[in-house]
């Protein structure tokens, strides 16, 4: 099965992270993934609405640090991959909807941030720790800003931890609540309500919103992946890691 796997009811696509055993944590082989299922996606002139899920258990547990601990440089391309993937979710020209079904963590949870609509239930887990493990999270940061605010993102992404779904909504990290067992259903409600509106006429507005929000481009989240990626190799981060992945 492929790591990241599309699926088609009518104009609504589906793309789901298919690492369940791993909690869909962010390998190397998923980025790539994800970014052949991008090409294919950026073609695709029958969708309307983009629903981008997880198997399993969890939504996407953010990056597999323990798979790459020893290798900086693969931690680098997986940091630029996740930026510029983050990227091109947004530039497309249907509205991507995040279905946060579990744990949406670091880089999982900057996929909820950067989509145009997030949506979750009561137990879900998000957030950002990674200041609490030597980590800069300088590629989700962006899109948190202009998901919730400069002066929430501050406190947010430097307090670190993480959050229940209720709290997630309070602090604007989504943008609807339901109970567990309804997710799915009214995920695929909303896409439908959305798959409705005019084809141009969505694109323009996301497009228009873009621009108006001052959309992140693309030369900023490389910077923030080698920010990133020298803080990682640090011997703070390094020290964090090894006595996490150790216990």
């Amino acid at each position: 099965m492929p790591l990241v796997d599309l699926t088609r009811a009518g104009t609504i696509v589906t793309a789901e992270f298919n690492r369940p055993e791993k909690h869909n944590a962010l390998s190397p082989e998923l980025i790539e993934a994800l970014h052949v299922a991008l090409d294919e996606l950026e073609q695709d002139r029958d969708m309307r609405v983009l629903i981008l899920g997880g198997r399993g258990k969890s939504f996407c547990a953010g990056m597999d640090l323990r798979g790459v601990l020893e290798d900086v440089d693969a931690m680098g391309d997986m940091l630029s991959g996740l930026g510029r993937a983050t990227w091109r979710l947004r530039q497309l020209p249907v509205p991507v909807i995040a279905r946060i079904q579990g744990a949406a963590i670091g880089g999982g949870c900057g996929f909820a941030a950067v989509a145009d609509l997030a949506i979750a239930h009561p137990e879900a887990k998000l957030g950002y720790p990674e200041v609490g493990l030597g980590i800069c999270p300088a590629v989700v940061a962006p899109w948190l800003v202009r998901k919730i605010g400069a002066g929430p993102a501050r406190a947010m992404l430097l307090q670190g931890g993480t959050m229940d779904g209720v709290a997630a909504l309070n602090n604007g990290l989504i943008d609807q609540l339901v109970e567990r067992s309804d997710l799915e259903r009214l995920t695929m409600d909303l896409a439908e309500t959305l798959a409705s509106g005019g084809r141009h006429a969505m694109a323009a507005t996301k497009a228009w919103l873009n621009e108006l929000e001052g959309s992140v481009p693309l030369e900023l989240l490389e910077r923030g992946a080698i920010l990133s990626t020298e803080v990682i190799a640090g011997d703070e981060a390094q020290t964090r890691l090894k006595k996490l992945f150790s216990g």
